[in-house]
């Protein structure tokens, strides 16, 4: 049992590293990381847990504001900057980058830059695979 216990403890050190070579997290991870103790050792995994329902939220309402017209730049723009403080909350680095991007979108009330950056980001994130994550 200690030797899978070891085996797994390596593994998931492996998949930790590699999701920060690749950008995928950021420091406030660590800082997420540094919060869990003996008290709630199940802490990160609880708060990334929470993000991904979170984000099955956030993209289901940004594809409805997205099939609406004309489009409600002001309301993507909100619901995308709760995304990305969402996502900052948790360290997820290319999840904020790819909301930004969607953010200069609404600012530039570009219609088919927020429809073209939320439909192929949803290749690289979650449970679902959505939005850079």
């Amino acid at each position: 049992m200690e030797r899978n216990q070891m085996q797994m403890h390596r593994q998931i050190a492996t998949i930790r590293k590699s999701l920060f070579d690749q950008g995928y997290l950021d420091e406030q991870f660590v800082q997420l990381e540094e919060l869990q103790d003996n008290s709630n050792p199940n802490f990160v995994e609880e708060v990334v847990t929470l993000f991904y329902r979170d984000s099955a939220r956030f993209l289901y309402n940004l594809d409805q504001a997205l099939e609406k017209r004309p489009l409600d730049f002001s309301r993507l723009d909100s619901l995308m900057h709760q995304f990305k403080g969402s996502s900052s909350s948790i360290g997820a680095k290319k999840v904020k980058i790819e909301c930004t991007h969607f953010r200069d979108y609404c600012n530039a009330r570009n219609t088919e830059g927020c429809q073209d950056k939320l439909g192929p980001s949803r290749r690289h994130a979650g449970p679902d695979k959505s939005f850079g994550f």
